[in-house]
């Protein structure tokens, strides 16, 4: 791979005309496409950890994007100055800001997919199709005999991941109704975590491309397309790894901090989980630790264990970050020749230290017992959601509860899949009338969801 073919600036639809008066790189023109839509706002009113809980400190989605966009940017800045200083051939001062500027624009949008509470949404939508699938029909056949396998495995394993890929270029009408927020192919191919579609997930294969699935049926054309043009054909995207690092550092960071601001962690817990430790990187992070606390007693400052782990997370993440571009650079060569089987920080010095923060993260905040008890919650809302939703889509009753219901559902969503239906056969079109369904219950928010399925229920007005 090259960056002359990586940093491709093409769209799924091109235009037809150019305003000379508009000085914006074609990258640019992405960022405030994304900034502008109602997708991306939608992620204030969505989980990053905390689902059904207000306050003003946690993450959001929102949030949570913004930090990794920032860091994203970050850490391109640093890994292409280093490769410039390198006199790695095809890298300029031009290739670093675009490449900063497509990280800074995947970051806003590599969670725009997700349904709403959390990781949890995701694991109800698959968990609701492996126990429904036998019982579903439409047009009074079942559907397990219409759909193909990728179509059925696309539901069962269903990504936020790749619902973020529908969601911007195919469910954002604005413009028209085929072509989404129409960004650059070099943007799309950075948010696709997994070159592989739903049949092709081996968690065992040792090769990160293929933990999950990175596209639906119903994308993959406009896949393979993107990554034709790219070069970028049967391996990530080398930006992908940057963009992946960011999250990673930016969600277990962020965890820790606010699990010890809901009181779920504090100071001495810390102390105890890294002295237990027994890699050089995480005696680091522990001598760090208690650096900081010595720091703010001496500052004076109001509760200085608090403001302690607060110093603290702000120089881990420093640490990560430059684990991480050190990393890129040291298996550049590897990255661009397609033949990176791992993410940037499970390799790297400090994997340990990166383990233990998820791991920390995990038994803290995930397993607390506020958030069980939000998931059973959630369970519920998104198991009832799916249970009316799905049926009355696959439905083609010109009356009755099913059509109502259809009928106050995302009106730009049912052109759009009324749109795609023309013309395809019956298993085509019943596979579309499915991912309506997952559409409209990946786009709300965890407030819109939580009064919609109050107001389905009889349990408030809508």
């Amino acid at each position: 791979m090259d960056w002359n073919q990586l940093l491709c600036e093409c769209r799924e639809r091109s235009h037809s005309s150019k305003n000379t008066a508009d000085v914006r790189t074609e990258f640019h023109k992405d960022y405030h496409r994304i900034i502008g839509s109602a997708s991306f706002r939608r992620l204030q009113d969505k989980a990053q950890v905390y689902p059904l809980q207000r306050g003003d400190f946690v993450r959001t989605r929102l949030t949570h994007s913004l930090e990794v966009s920032s860091f994203a940017r970050s850490l391109g800045d640093m890994i292409f100055r280093r490769l410039i200083w390198e006199n790695k051939p095809g890298v300029n001062d031009s290739v670093r800001e675009n490449c900063c500027d497509i990280l800074e624009c995947a970051g806003l949008i590599h969670d725009i997919g997700n349904p709403p509470f959390g990781h949890y949404g995701e694991f109800a939508i698959r968990e609701w199709f492996k126990s429904n699938f036998a019982r579903l029909e439409f047009h009074g056949k079942p559907v397990s005999e219409l759909l193909s396998e990728q179509m059925m495995a696309d539901f069962l394993n269903f990504e936020g991941n790749a619902q973020a890929l529908r969601v911007v270029s195919r469910l954002h009408c604005l413009t028209d109704m085929d072509h989404g927020m129409n960004l650059t192919f070099a943007l799309l191919n950075t948010i696709v975590k997994y070159p592989a579609n739903s049949t092709e997930i081996d968690k065992t294969s040792g090769d990160v491309k293929t933990k999950k699935m990175g596209f639906f049926a119903s994308e993959q054309t406009l896949y393979e397309e993107i990554s034709r043009s790219t070069g970028a054909v049967n391996c990530r995207y080398p930006l992908t790894f940057i963009l992946e690092a960011a999250d990673d550092i930016a969600y277990l960071t962020a965890d820790t901090e606010d699990a010890m601001v809901k009181g779920y962690i504090d100071y001495s817990t810390l102390i105890e989980e890294f002295t237990n430790g027994d890699s050089d990187d995480i005696h680091a992070a522990l001598d760090s630790l208690k650096s900081a606390l010595e720091r703010t007693k001496t500052l004076g400052m109001p509760d200085p264990e608090k403001k302690a782990v607060q110093q603290w997370i702000i120089g881990i993440q420093n640490t990560l970050i430059n684990a991480a571009a050190d990393e890129f650079c040291g298996n550049y060569n590897a990255i661009m020749r397609g033949e990176m089987t791992r993410d940037l920080l499970s390799g790297s010095p400090v994997s340990r230290l990166w383990k233990l923060l998820g791991d920390i993260s995990y038994r803290y905040a995930f397993r607390s017992r506020d958030i069980v008890k939000s998931e059973l919650a959630e369970h519920t809302i998104m198991f009832s959601l799916l249970d009316k939703i799905v049926p009355a889509v696959l439905s083609d009753n010109e009356t009755g509860y099913g059509r109502d219901l259809v009928e106050v559902l995302s009106e730009n969503y049912l052109a759009i899949c009324k749109k795609s239906c023309e013309g395809r056969p019956e298993g085509e079109q019943c596979y579309r009338r499915i991912l309506l369904a997952t559409d409209c219950i990946s786009g709300m928010t965890d407030g819109y969801a939580t009064s919609f399925f109050r107001m389905l229920n009889g349990l408030e007005d809508f």
